[in-house]
């Protein structure tokens, strides 16, 4: 599945998108918020930094060029500075912003955002200032956007529609788009706004409300999957729209397609950090999987892995094409089990260290697993995000001098039992009698040992020091121990034969 869906993804890469609706600037002014002020109960911020980025709209725009795509950009900015800065942001993201018009009597929409650094790197939003002016667009301009919109139809392989309700967006222009998309033979996709009513958005062939959007328009909330498609549907019909995909959040998504039976697409749960611009991901990622040739339930499963790596930022940040193919490898990895070759394990590492992740390693036989075991690796986790175990093959156990009755158990199900700790994300095999080769490959961030190495040299302390990384002694349970395990059991067995 993950090479397939792949392909759907570098299958789309210069292919054109034109992207109409509501563009935003958006704005963010960061600063410690150490104290209260004296003169009213809100917090004091002292500004630390500044910047800008693409909202609204041109979020959507600036993910599509993320994932590959070209977009074209239509939409309307004011003659201002907020307005320049703005079209300056999408032809840096690789937007093309000929279509976009200028007009005089309203300001760019601006919304700026008042951040906080707790501790001086954990982000929280204070405070959100909007500028702008949502009352129609004069009707002399309403011509003009959609005459502008209507021209580059022809020249794009989709359209997407993102309505933020700020006056851009009106029944007029989304009749004219439609009508000329049908005539290419062109697919337009909403990403609709919170409204009661979607009449403005009428015969468009791909809707993306979330379950709250669904319920408002519907005028009733549903929380049975089978419910939930079923008012989708009924508004598909009602809209004349070929399909409506309803994103419900850690449920992944619900698809009604004209003619199919509705479908689920699942998703992975996630730690959701802000909200904001998973909309736009999911719709930019849609569009791009379809005009990459993927059917609506494989583009649904691109587009949920892009909605969910977006809500684990902070702000609008596009979601990248290899950012969704690393999480695709990654998805296909983890059921595959734990066992990785040292080659499998070098990439998937990189993938994970992209995302910003620490590895640990750590190494041993783990011959037979006791709870002297359990309680360290237990501890090694605890040391970064994920956990490598570098297990001796048999082949190098019997060169560590254990004795010829070891190891008790043979490699793959001394992997097996080690895949099955919650703390354990990976176990690959080294067949040397140190394991300096593999920590070399690994290269951990964290190299992880008992404390009984103290006085003995640990393995790979100089190379990953002087990588940059760290050596962590770890505190072991006294008396637990393969070897005083093996004892145990011989006692046992020689005493039952001295009874006998």
């Amino acid at each position: 599945m993950a090479q397939e869906l792949d392909v759907f993804v570098k299958q789309a890469a210069a292919k054109r998108v034109l992207l109409v609706g509501d563009l935003i600037l958006d704005r963010y002014v960061y600063g410690d918020a150490e104290r209260i002020s004296p003169e009213a109960p809100v917090p004091v911020l002292r500004v630390v930094d500044r910047s800008d980025a693409v909202g609204g709209s041109g979020n959507v725009a600036a993910c599509l060029k993320a994932l590959g795509v070209d977009p074209v950009v239509c939409g309307v900015v004011g003659t201002d500075a907020s307005g320049q800065r703005l079209k300056t942001l999408l032809t840096d993201a690789g937007a093309l912003c000929d279509h976009v018009l200028e007009v005089s009597d309203r300001p760019t929409i601006t919304k700026t955002r008042f951040v906080g650094l707790a501790q001086h790197r954990h982000r929280q939003q204070l405070m959100r200032v909007d500028e702008e002016a949502t009352v129609p667009l004069s009707d002399a301009d309403r011509q003009k956007i959609s005459k502008i919109a209507v021209s580059a139809v022809s020249q794009v392989d989709a359209v997407c529609i993102e309505d933020y309700d700020k006056g851009v967006v009106t029944s007029e222009l989304v009749k004219a788009v439609v009508e000329a998309a049908t005539r290419s033979g062109t697919m337009v996709l909403v990403d609709p706004a919170r409204l009661s009513d979607y009449s403005r958005y009428k015969n468009a062939t791909v809707f993306t409300p979330n379950r709250a959007e669904l319920a408002m328009v519907v005028g009733r909330t549903s929380t049975a999957l089978d419910e939930i498609a079923g008012d989708a549907e009924a508004l598909r019909k009602k809209l004349g729209a070929k399909a409506i995909v309803v994103t419900l959040d850690r449920e992944g998504a619900v698809i009604v397609e004209e003619g199919e039976s509705w479908v689920h697409v699942p998703t992975r749960p996630r730690s959701v950090y802000d909200n904001t611009g998973a909309g736009d991901a999911v719709l930019a990622m849609l569009a791009t999987a379809i005009v990459g040739g993927a059917t609506m339930p494989q583009a649904v499963k691109l587009a949920n892995i892009a909605g969910g790596l977006e809500v684990e930022k902070f702000g609008c940040v596009p979601i990248t094409a290899d950012e969704v193919l690393a999480e695709l490898r990654l998805e296909s990895s983890n059921r595959r089990g734990k066992l990785r070759s040292v080659d499998e394990l070098v990439n998937e590492l990189k993938l994970r260290r992209d995302r910003g992740e620490t590895v640990v390693f750590t190494n041993g036989c783990f011959d037979i697993l006791h709870a002297g075991h359990v309680d360290f690796l237990s501890r090694c986790r605890q040391e970064g995000s994920l956990l490598v175990v570098g297990l001796n093959s048999d082949a190098s156990v019997k060169q560590q001098n254990k004795g010829d009755d070891r190891p008790i158990n043979g490699e793959l199900d001394r992997a097996a039992v080690l895949g099955g700790l919650a703390s354990v994300d990976y176990v690959t095999l080294f067949d040397e009698d140190t394991p300096l080769n593999l920590i070399q490959k690994v290269c951990p961030d964290v190299l992880a040992k008992g404390e009984d190495w103290a006085d003995r040299g640990v393995v790979g302390r100089d190379f990953v020091t002087g990588q940059g990384g760290t050596v962590k002694l770890i505190p072991l349970l006294s008396g637990r121990s393969t070897t005083s395990v093996m004892e145990k059991i011989r006692t046992s067995l020689e005493q039952s034969a001295l009874d006998a």
